[in-house]
């Protein structure tokens, strides 16, 4: 990574060199590698990538529920506030469950399984803030009340109402609404708008949008979908077979990318203007976690790879400024390639 500015505030979370494995039959699944990254007060941070290049699990990691058979083998997650570091890999169970959803709250892709189906949305939201000692009775009701409303929902409506009776996008706003209840630093969300209609889609980020606007808690956003990503992050960061390999600013990723994984994605995304000769899948599958290739992980699906991209793996190095960072040997090659090609 590269040195911040002496006068820019200390990053709301900074991950350093983690690496993660899953226990399998056929041995350890690599699902993330070497990870740097930083997360800075108020900042939106969206990662992008296809399935199954360790999104999820380097999300779950920040709040410590990654499954029995995952493995952390290296590296360090550092959350600050109020100017105090804390190791979130080292918090006890007591620890860390007054981090999670009082520092660190994540909303999950499917809302239903979020919520306990024989409480009303009342008494989720009295256990949760039971559980940290929070708010009680009338004041936990304004308070929730408030929260709902934000997420433009009539508390009215929901308030004594079980999960079930709610619909998709109602469900995902409640649990919006109930992970910012104890005034979280950091909302992490996994795929929130999937399996939602368009116009809920663009429901949830208007209101996304305006809750950092009043709230001011640094995202992380994790998805597929690069039309949502490039609306609502500041930064972007593109994971490939369990590594970062490029970030930078949200315009530097989705008008001047240069690596060919992140031009592949972007070219591959249909749009109003373009013609559909222009639109391009890229070749090949993701490849196996357990057997990875030798030198870039990418090298079997990228046009331009050669004989040291199939030896040697690239390191991050600075492609141009604001912390625009790829892991790639011939980024100069596929920038200018994308340049010409538009």
């Amino acid at each position: 990574m590269t040195n911040s500015p002496s006068n820019a505030p200390e990053a709301t979370l900074s991950i350093r060199n983690l690496s993660i494995s899953y226990r399998a039959a056929r041995g350890m699944v690599r699902a993330v590698r070497s990870i740097n990254l930083e997360v800075k007060p108020g900042e939106a941070l969206a990662l992008i990538g296809e399935s199954g290049s360790g999104k999820t699990t380097l999300g779950l990691s920040m709040v410590r529920l990654l499954p029995n058979t995952a493995q952390i083998s290296a590296g360090e997650i550092i959350y600050r506030r109020n100017g105090k570091e804390t190791n979130v890999l080292s918090l006890n169970r007591h620890q860390l469950r007054l981090f999670r959803w009082k520092e660190c709250a994540m909303v999950f892709q499917a809302a239903l399984n979020a919520f306990n189906p024989v409480l009303r949305i009342s008494e989720q939201f009295a256990d949760t803030s039971r559980a940290h000692g929070y708010l009680q009775g009338k004041a936990l009701e304004e308070r929730a009340h408030e929260l709902l409303r934000m997420v433009r929902l009539e508390p009215e409506r929901v308030w004594q109402a079980y999960p079930h009776e709610l619909s998709g996008g109602m469900r995902q706003r409640v649990l919006i609404a109930l992970s910012l209840l104890l005034e979280p630093q950091l909302l992490i969300l996994d795929e929130p708008t999937t399996a939602l209609d368009i116009l809920t889609q663009r429901n949830i980020m208007d209101v996304l949008k305006d809750l950092r606007t009043r709230l001011n808690f640094s995202l992380i956003f994790i998805s597929h979908d690069l039309a949502l990503a490039a609306e609502l992050a500041d930064r972007v960061a593109t994971m490939y077979a369990g590594e970062i390999v490029e970030q930078s600013d949200v315009y530097t990723a989705f008008k001047n990318p240069v690596h060919p994984y992140t031009i592949g994605l972007i070219n591959a995304v249909p749009t109003l203007t373009a013609h559909k000769d222009n639109v391009s899948s890229i070749p090949g599958s993701p490849p196996d976690l357990i057997n990875l290739p030798t030198g870039c992980k990418f090298h079997p699906r990228c046009l331009a790879a050669d004989a040291i991209c199939t030896q040697q793996e690239p390191k991050p190095e600075q492609a141009g400024d604001n912390d625009h960072l790829v892991a790639c040997w011939h980024w100069k090659t596929a920038a200018k390639s994308l340049a010409e090609r538009r």
